[in-house]
């Protein structure tokens, strides 16, 4: 049985912690003797969560069995981390198997050196500050979750559950892990490497609704002509002015939007169905292989072969 244990402190995100908690007690009601989940605060007094929900632990952190898994979850109260609790991330976690962060608990662990020389993400709100701070850990800004041998970080909220439900899935295998996700009514994979935003997200919405109509037409027709003539005539603007002012009003350029929606769309592919390659790179308007090739290798340092042999499960069909 594997101790998971789940640090708290005042003004923690309650999600960041339930979220992994109903995984792992999932997992455990799914597969007995698979888990002891637990939690502990610095004193082991109840602690008070930023959104005013009282958590009671099981322990005091000094009194808490030694962890399988440490898990450290984020929240306002990251931002002047009480130094016990760090103290005693510095002296116990290196001893814990997996180190695992959600959200700003990141800031945490790398507070108590232990992201020194890994890879880490965190919320993407704080990815520059967590960079700026503590130069030895490589930030990546990008994933929901990044793993890094024995350490695993994930961003805001919500990828805390993918990447517990990841965790499951590598402790008790894809069938223990799918039933959770459908019990949770959540999907079961969001690979790691999938983008904190999609490209909609990641660019501002414009405020002209011509503007955003044409934001709306590229991510749904990625195989149509998308050049910034055919786009500033639907917008009914002269190309000039269209693309200062999709730049202007989105932050990027309307070539870039239109990569992200197509990398975005043939990863997706890649990743769900079972449809060839040349089949994709038509649907997503790169209109050959070869085109659609040299933009992941650009983007992801992978060809697309490659890409959905790494992350496209092997039961999909």
């Amino acid at each position: 049985m594997r101790t998971v244990l789940i640090v708290l402190f005042d003004d923690v995100q309650s999600l960041d912690v339930t979220g992994p908690l109903e995984v792992f007690a999932g997992a455990e009601a799914w597969h007995g003797g698979s888990y002891r989940v637990l939690t502990a605060s610095p004193d082991g007094v109840p602690v008070r969560t930023s959104s005013a929900l009282t958590l009671v632990p099981d322990h005091a952190l000094d009194d808490a069995p030694a962890p399988h898994t440490l898990l450290v979850p984020g929240g306002r109260g990251t931002r002047h981390p009480d130094r016990r609790l760090t103290d005693w991330l510095r002296g116990h976690g290196p001893r814990a198997e997996r180190l695992v962060s959600v959200c700003t608990g990141a800031v945490l662990l790398a507070e108590a050196g232990l992201l020194d020389g890994h890879r880490a993400t965190t919320h993407w709100a704080y990815c520059d500050k967590l960079a700026r701070d503590h130069p030895a850990v490589e930030v990546d800004p990008d994933p929901i979750f990044v793993r890094d041998g024995r350490v695993s970080t994930s961003a805001g909220v919500t990828s805390g559950i993918d990447l517990a439900l990841a965790l499951v899935e590598e402790d008790l295998g894809r069938e223990t892990a799918l039933a959770i996700a459908r019990h949770l009514v959540v999907f079961l994979r969001r690979p790691g490497n999938q983008a904190q935003f999609s490209a909609q997200l990641a660019a501002q919405t414009a405020r002209r609704e011509p503007l955003r109509e044409v934001q709306q037409w590229i991510t749904e027709h990625p195989d149509d002509d998308l050049s910034v003539e055919s786009l500033a005539a639907r917008a009914r603007l002269s190309p000039r002015h269209f693309a200062r002012a999709f730049r202007s009003e989105t932050g990027t350029t309307p070539g870039r939007y239109v990569e992200r929606v197509r990398l975005e769309q043939a990863r997706r592919l890649l990743e769900d169905t079972g449809d060839g390659v040349e089949e994709i790179s038509r649907a997503c308007g790169y209109g050959t292989p070869e085109a659609m090739r040299r933009a992941f290798v650009k983007a992801l340092g992978s060809a697309p072969a490659e890409y959905r042999r790494r992350f496209r499960p092997a039961s999909t069909s």
